[in-house]
């Protein structure tokens, strides 16, 4: 297992939820921690980490949060790709805009980040990138298509990044979660919220894959918070 001992983590969405989980959870255990948030005021002062403002549609906002990660904590090991949206956005509606903003938030700007962090992660050879994905990405059960278009989108990225950073260590997984107890998960009436996942299990299982070695790498996780056939 990688000791987190030196190694720079980027964790995007950590303003809450599971970024916000992941965040807590990886500088709890040694890592320096980068925090990309809307406002870095409400991220609290602690050791560990530090806050960067990070808007995940912005352009240019991708280059910047590297840039000020690298400044200030002179490399970047880990990136976990974690910031998300969810409105809804029917394959038959006329009205893109929310289909364009969960293609911004969800899918391009996880590319963004990464292809602005590639020449760090490869640097060090042995980069981990997590992007946070979802069951919608592996299969399709309610009417929000286009929240399942970036997911899909999000975890071939994934694979992507695993094909072309291999030889240079890097290795790259997508977490596919259920119902997990955060804010994006509010409207849910089907699932109680007691037998949904917890942010902190989530954040448990991305420590774990962080720190694998580069001879086991998992391409994709996939969490259940209840029984789904074939998943």
């Amino acid at each position: 297992m990688l000791e987190p001992g030196g190694r720079v983590a980027m964790v995007s969405g950590a303003g809450r939820g599971i970024g916000r989980a992941v965040a807590e959870r990886l500088a709890g255990v040694g890592y320096r921690v980068s925090a990309g948030l809307r406002d870095p005021r409400r991220l609290a002062p602690r050791e560990g980490w530090i806050g960067c403002r990070y808007e995940a549609g912005e352009a240019g906002a991708a280059e910047a949060w590297v840039a000020e990660t690298v400044a200030r904590l002179g490399r970047v090991d880990v990136l976990v790709n974690a910031a998300g949206i969810n409105p809804k956005a029917h394959f038959l509606d006329a009205d893109e805009t929310a289909l364009e903003a969960l293609w911004a938030v969800n899918a391009r700007a996880p590319l963004r980040v990464i292809r602005a962090a590639w020449p760090h992660l490869v640097a060090g050879g042995e980069g981990r990138v997590v992007n946070l994905a979802s069951l919608s990405g592996k299969r399709v059960r309610n009417e929000n298509t286009g929240y399942a278009m970036a997911k899909f989108a999000l975890v071939a990225l994934t694979h992507a990044v695993r094909l072309e950073g291999w030889e240079h260590g890097i290795r790259a997984t997508a977490v596919c979660p259920g119902f997990v107890d955060t804010d994006m998960t509010a409207h849910v009436t089907r699932q109680p919220r007691d037998l949904m996942s917890r942010p902190d299990d989530v954040a448990a299982m991305i420590e774990a894959l962080v720190r694998l070695p580069n001879t086991a790498s998992v391409a994709e996780l996939l969490l259940n918070c209840r029984h789904e056939d074939m998943l």
